[in-house]
């Protein structure tokens, strides 16, 4: 509680909002105390945090509140990896994740020392909602001290395999490769180009496969402290048994992940 409070706090200095405290539970005058005692060690405003004490089904409260209050980013922790059984049931973070019609900050591992994403992966795959959120992903690393920012694209299975299986031998599916990275190089560029972005440090790559899998690779490699990808909309428990891209991430998260709702 008290990381994810710390975390929150740096956030909400970050996007200069207000902060609103969702506790699912009971509600004692000693976790009343030691709540606003956290809140005073962290120096959150009084005046610009609510606290909302509620009873019953933490995901389906915790929705609620967010709905109800307008709620446009919760922040929540979750552990990196899903067991075989809360993968099929669902551990609370990760049904917030599937069913939250706003914004979702899931932390891995926050901290008490709350540190700034230095290195961020944003998902550029060819999607609907890609401009938006290469565009949003910018927007949230110039709040940022200057950090390394990844976007990342792919080139799709069947011109991969076209590319491989080309009748006129390596040359010809070398030169096909190329022109497929290309191709995916200058789509991002394309949404760069409509961005006020030429201060910041971003990279643009290129990988072959199932994006959701490069992906997750790609943010583990390099080190990601902030993974920036969009919704698939509301996936259920048949999504689970036949995994959809986002099922693939959500079962092993391989950072920090910020999760954006149309």
């Amino acid at each position: 509680m008290e990381a994810l409070i710390a975390e929150a706090k740096r956030l909400k200095t970050l996007f200069q909002s207000e902060l609103l405290l969702i506790h699912v539970g009971d509600h004692s005058a000693a976790l009343e105390e030691k709540l606003q005692a956290v809140c005073t060690r962290y120096q959150i405003d009084p005046a610009r945090t609510q606290i909302v004490w509620e009873k019953g089904k933490p995901v389906k409260k915790i929705l609620e509140v967010c709905e109800r209050q307008g709620v446009d980013l919760l922040i929540t922790g979750a552990l990196k990896s899903e067991s075989f059984f809360t993968y099929y049931t669902g551990s609370v973070a990760r049904k917030i994740i599937r069913k939250a019609k706003c914004a979702v900050l899931t932390l891995i591992e926050p901290s008490t020392e709350p540190r700034h994403f230095s290195r961020i992966v944003i998902n550029g795959t060819q999607q609907a909602q890609t401009p938006t959120v290469i565009a949003s992903g910018l927007k949230l690393a110039r709040l940022e001290p200057d950090p390394r920012i990844f976007i990342v694209n792919e080139i799709k299975m069947y011109g991969f395999q076209m590319a491989t299986a080309a009748e006129g031998g390596e040359q010809e599916a070398s030169q096909m490769r190329k022109k497929l990275v290309a191709e995916e190089i200058k789509y991002v560029q394309d949404i760069l180009d409509g961005i006020d972005c030429q201060e910041q440090r971003i990279t643009i790559k290129v990988t072959s496969g199932k994006w959701a899998v490069e992906l997750a690779k790609f943010a583990t490699e390099s080190k990601a402290d902030l993974l920036v990808l969009g919704d698939e909309g509301n996936l259920g428990f048949i999504d689970r048994l036949f995994p959809h891209d986002l099922e693939d991430m959500l079962s092993n998260l391989p950072c920090n992940l910020l999760i954006l709702k149309p």
